[in-house]
């Protein structure tokens, strides 16, 4: 079989809603080419091998996907055209949003992508690594997520996860009921049970997220302490958490604070991430007048995650 590799110039802002409209118009998944990563190549924590300046745009992100090359494939792609387009109207911006094809074999679509993920030391104690890749942990009590993105979400080295699991690792104690929504390919619910949670409970919208992350549990071994299902955002949830964890987009993140604060326990947090810079304050106001304290934020490149708390 024959695919296409559809690519769509745009920016570092629009990663996440242009990734869904290419999952929602049927692409297998998805990959990240973005500048900024080259500037990772070397850091206190680790490395990021073998990528070649010659991916990368010299300024915004490609954001690539796959599609089988059928006689559907024009009105699909100007169906993604028009829903990227459409971005601008929620205020995204969306940059050069220029939309390039290109013919693939499917020998080469299965293996492509793969180039892009190499184990990468996130934090002190995490490194992520793929299942195809040999790794020697270089401490005793580094802590190794394997990771199968399954052609449908990140590596997990992007700046928003690593935000995510560092502020696991500072405010997750031992014994957490965690609740990670918008789970995508459920690394940090992983990382919470790896981290010492009791139980992680992974929600999300999409059946293949839901697939990705039970996939992931029983490659790291933590399948009878993660439940994954679909759900819309907390909706229906009537138990308490000890730490809810959110790496989506802003503009969702303000839709759920109230059951966010209604769900968590007193004392417990609200780790959110996933917010680019320009949302920040848009985030902190509406956290605090649902309730919460705002503990903490941390910025890597243009993201943002913001730690708040319910008092006691």
């Amino acid at each position: 079989m024959k695919w296409s590799e559809v690519c769509i110039h745009t920016t570092t802002e629009a990663i996440e809603p242009v990734s869904n409209i290419l999952h929602e118009s049927g692409a297998s998944g998805v990959v990240i080419e973005d500048p900024s990563d080259m500037k990772k190549t070397k850091t206190k924590l680790g490395e990021i091998y073998e990528l070649n300046p010659d991916d990368y745009p010299s300024e915004g992100v490609y954001v690539k996907a796959y599609l089988p090359l059928n006689s559907f494939l024009g009105e699909t792609v100007d169906g993604i055209k028009q829903s990227v387009t459409n971005l601008t109207d929620f205020g995204i911006d969306i940059g050069h949003n220029n939309v390039t094809i290109s013919e693939i074999h499917e020998e080469d679509w299965a293996t492509a992508w793969k180039k892009y993920y190499k184990p990468v030391k996130i934090s002190e104690r995490m490194t992520i690594i793929p299942t195809w890749e040999e790794y020697t942990p270089v401490s005793s009590d580094e802590i190794i997520i394997e990771m199968d993105p399954g052609m449908a979400f990140g590596t997990g080295t992007h700046p928003t996860t690593v935000l995510s699991i560092q502020a696991l690792e500072q405010y997750l104690s031992k014994g957490d009921q965690i609740l990670d929504v918008g789970s995508g390919s459920g690394i940090l619910s992983v990382a919470s049970v790896l981290l010492g949670a009791e139980h992680a409970h992974a929600y999300d919208l999409d059946d293949v997220a839901v697939s990705s992350t039970k996939n992931n549990a029983v490659l790291n071994g933590v399948e009878n302490k993660v439940t994954a299902k679909v759900n819309d955002l907390l909706e229906g949830v009537d138990w308490e958490a000890d730490l809810i964890v959110s790496n989506i987009l802003a503009e969702i993140i303000i839709k759920f604070t109230d059951d966010a604060y209604r769900v968590v326990k007193p004392g417990g947090y609200f780790i959110t991430c996933g917010i680019i810079s320009g949302r920040k304050e848009m985030v902190h106001d509406r956290l605090i007048q649902s309730g919460f304290e705002i503990v903490e934020t941390n910025k890597m490149e243009d993201w943002i995650s913001i730690i708040a708390r319910k008092p006691e």
